[in-house]
This record gives structure tokens, sequence and C-alpha cells, in this order.
């Protein structure tokens, strides 16, 4: 009987095992695979957790002789436990079991089989059940030596895909890159570009967000096709070189710079880093090419391009090339009048907002510089779809109006959000937001003016999880916002809930940003 339930112990433990690595895959993947990134997650983890505070707990036991029929029973109670309830979170990005993914996670149990089994073979079955209880425990360490012995492997494959990939533009002729990149705005001005451009080319873009060089390696591999004449990159980063890196590979003559701000400065450290790897993309730029840039943003208008033309656009007349005049929002659509170049083309779309109005210009002046027709051009904006979770506006059955801007939120676009929530005059205004990440040393001075415009701009205000949440009620205080106009959330689940208590018919609820599954 007691070989049995030792053994019923080792399995048990192998399997809560298993289950801990892949949820420290999944938080490995949403971290790029990036160790250093994936360190910085773990410093904000709580080591001492209640979960890890068990597993500790039952580590001692299984150590000592107290019982041992006893706290065999308990522990595989409490693992099975805990391991039904892991598969059971529904997360906001599951993990994808990508060719990468799943030769971390082989290596990942090997090396568990392989500790585990030493220690069975060594000494004892009882003795491998506490190896696979510490190894559970120290997962995320487990995780980083896996993803540390396989780089040379990846390193050798990700070239690989490169060559394949560089081979393949090669053999373009006559192929236009239009390289899209800034700290926000870059994934709607793609869309947008899309769209307007297909009423004359046959265009390809990358999907989703895509912007990383293995993703965009990825759509060309698998997705470019020799009718194609225009290739539409949208380019993000994290780090200098970033941009750089991908410009390499696909040597763009068209250039959008949509955006300059305080975005991921946990990894650029500063503005002017993020100055200096957006313009990597103007820098790539032929002389026969063209860049187009927002010079809304300071730190795009103080910064000279000298190796290209250059297209500068602003929403208001500041003496840009470009700017927007007569912004009418009707019931119905958003009316408004690009000027530039000598021209003045009168625009209707679905979309709200000053940002996305001034994505939009971007992308009609991309438009108007290949010579599509203006006519085209007013079809295809026309025509242009919201794009999921970037201030994009829809009316619920019940007459709720939702404004989701739940991708990525940022200072510019959520002053904008809610510049767009105060022309709402019907019923309340309601806001759900766990505030702004990867800010570096700027992200409680950003949210607490976070809060601060929330106080202003809307009647209810709902603030998720506990990341943000000291910074923003500090605003909402400074503006002596009223408590029982506000609710604290510990999870967006919990937000659902409360709204479903409080909103009536004709309120509109915005939600600004949504937080990954790596921050609580």
């Amino acid at each position: 009987m007691n070989s049995i339930l030792t053994l019923i112990t080792f399995v048990s433990l192998l399997f809560y095992t298993g289950i801990e690595i892949k949820f420290q895959l999944q938080m490995l993947q949403q971290n790029s695979y990036r160790n250093d990134r994936y360190n910085r997650w773990l410093k904000g983890e709580t080591f001492a957790s209640i979960s890890r505070l068990i597993d500790l707990f039952l580590l001692l036991l299984l150590s000592t002789n107290f019982l041992p029929t006893l706290v065999q029973i308990i522990t595989v109670t409490v693992v099975w436990a805990k391991s039904l309830r892991m598969l059971r979170i529904k997360y906001k990005k599951p993990l994808v079991f990508t060719k990468r993914a799943i030769r971390l996670y082989t290596v990942a149990l090997l090396l568990t089989l392989l500790i585990a089994g030493l220690a069975v073979g060594l000494t004892s079955l009882s003795n491998g059940s506490r190896a696979l209880l510490a190894i559970a425990i120290l997962a995320p360490y487990l995780m980083i030596a896996a993803n540390t012995l396989l780089q040379p492997l990846e390193k050798q494959i990700n070239q690989k895909y490169y060559n394949e990939a560089k081979q393949i533009l090669d053999q373009m002729q006559g192929l236009t890159v239009i390289g899209i990149t800034g700290s926000y705005g870059k994934t709607s001005t793609k869309h947008y570009l899309y769209r307007i451009l297909c009423e004359k080319y046959n265009v390809l873009m990358t999907p989703g967000s895509f912007n990383t060089p293995m993703g965009v390696i990825r759509t060309i591999r698998e997705q470019m096709k020799p009718y194609h004449n225009i290739f539409i990159c949208e380019m993000g980063a994290k780090q200098i070189g970033d941009i750089k890196e991908i410009c390499d590979l696909v040597n763009p003559q068209i250039g959008i710079i949509t955006a300059v701000g305080e975005q991921h400065l946990e990894s650029f450290k500063s503005i002017e880093n993020v100055q200096r790897t957006k313009f990597e993309l103007a820098d790539a730029l032929p002389a026969s090419g063209l860049a187009v840039v927002n010079n809304d943003f300071p730190f795009i208008a103080n910064r000279p391009v000298n190796n290209v033309p250059v297209k500068r656009y602003t929403i208001t007349d500041t003496g840009a090339d470009y700017h927007i005049e007569d912004i009418r929002y009707d019931t119905d659509a958003t009316r408004f009048t690009v000027v530039g170049n000598g021209e003045r083309i009168e625009l209707s779309t679905k979309l709200v907002g000053e940002c996305n109005l001034s994505n939009l210009m971007a992308a009609v002046i991309v438009a108007r510089h290949l010579q599509v027709p203006v006519a085209s051009i007013q079809y295809g904006v026309s025509r242009i779809e919201q794009v999921e979770h970037r201030l994009n506006m829809k009316r619920t059955p019940g007459g709720i109006s939702i404004i989701d801007d739940a991708f990525n939120s940022n200072p510019d676009g959520a002053r904008m959000a809610l510049d767009v929530l105060r022309r709402m005059t019907q019923g309340k205004r309601i806001v759900i937001t766990p505030g702004m990440i990867e800010l570096g040393d700027k992200q409680v001075e950003h949210n607490h003016t976070l809060g601060r415009q929330l106080a202003t701009a809307c009647d209810y205000v709902i603030v998720v999880g506990r990341y943000n949440r000291e910074a923003i009620l500090g605003g909402l205080q400074e503006e002596n916002y009223p408590e029982e106009k506000l609710f604290i959330a510990n999870s967006f689940v919990e937000a659902q809930e409360h709204l479903r208590q409080i909103v009536k018919p004709g309120d509109t609820v915005l939600y600004e940003n949504d937080l990954p599954d790596t921050f609580k």
C-alpha cells in the first residue's frame, strides 16, 4: 500500500510540475523568449506568494518522516487541486505551441525527468517526489536554463528563415516596401493604408501585431506572392537597433513614423532613445524614397530628415506640409478635410478621435504619393472598419455605447480616448482601466495624471488590478473625485460583474487598456 501511494505521489507531482513549467513557458513566450525581459517580469512577481508558500510547506513535510502516509495523501490532494485550477484558468493570451515552444517544453521536461530520475535511481522514489516539487518551485529558472541551452539552435533556425525571406524579396522585382513605426498608431495606420492602397494595388501587409523581425520573416515566407506590388511592413521596437534590423531585411522605400512618445521606457530608458530608434526607419530610406512623419510629437518635429524627401503632418495648421480642417462628428460618421500639397481632400469615415484622423492622414499622404486617385481614396476611407481594441466604437443591443481602447494604452492615446468620451452627453460616462505599463521611471507620474484626467472626463471609474492602483487613486483624490463614483476591482472579471450592476441604456463605457497576463 505504501509503495503504491508513493508511486501515486510521484506521478501526481510529475503532472503538477509539467503544468507549472507550461505556465512559465507561457510567460516566457509573452516576453518574446527573451531571458532579460522574462527576468524583469520575475522580479515583479512575489516569490513568497500563497501558492509558492504552500509548495514550500509541502516540500518541508515531504522531507520529514512525520506521518508519511498522511503527508503523501495531503500532497496528492493539494497538487491535483492546484493543477486542475491552473488548467481551468482562462488567459487573455494563452500559450501558443509553436515549434519553438514545443522545443522549449520538451527540453524543460527532459531536464525535469533527468533530475527526478537521478534522484530515484541514486536514492528512492520518495526523493524523486521531493526533487519534482523542488523543480516546480524553481520552474522559472529551469525555463531560463532550457532557453539558454536552445539559443545556438534557435539562432541557426532563425538565420535559415532570414535567408529564405531575403531570397524571396530579392526575386520581387518592382515591389514597393512601406515601413511603418511609431510609439503608437502604427497598427491602425497599417490597416488604413492597406484598405486605401487595395483600390489600386495588390497589397500584402504584416498581419496582426507581426512587427518583430521573425514576424516579418514569417509573413514574407508564408504569404508573399509574385503578384504583390506593395508590402506594408509594421516595425515594432523595444530597444535601439530593432527597427534597423527589420530595415536591413526589407529595404523600405517609404517610411511612416506615427509617434515618438513615452512608451516602453523600461527598455528604452529615455525618450531620446525612442526617437533614435524610430528614426532608424527614416535613416534607412533611399534618396529616391519618402519619409512621412507626425509633427504633432515634439520629438518628431525637432528631428531633421536630410537623407530623403519628407512630408510632415499635424492635426491643426502649424505650418507642416499637411493638416486637417473642418472636423465634424456626426451620428453616422466623422467628416474632415486633409489639406496639403495644393489639394483639399474631403473625407468621411466611421472612425472617431483625432488619433485615428491623424493615422488616416498619414495613409492618405502615402496613397497620393503612390498616385492613388482622390476618388479611390475617398471610397477606401469610407469603407475602413475600426481596428479592434484601438479606439473603436460599437453599440450593444441594450443601448450601451462601448469605446474599446483596450490595446496597449499610452499617455497620448489615453488623453485622446478621454476626449472622445467627453463628447458623449447622453447617460453616464464609465471608464474601466488598469492604467498604463512599460513607462519606466515615469510609470507612477503618468498613471497619476491619468487619474486626474479620469476625474474630469467621466461619471464613474472602475480601477482594475493593483499594478497602477495607488497612482490612479492618487490622481483621482487630488481632483476630489467622489468615492461613491469609484470601484476597485481585483480582476477584469470582477470589474465586468460590477459594471453589469451600474450600467444602463444610454451609458457609454470606455475600456482603456487591458494588461496582459504578465501583469496583475
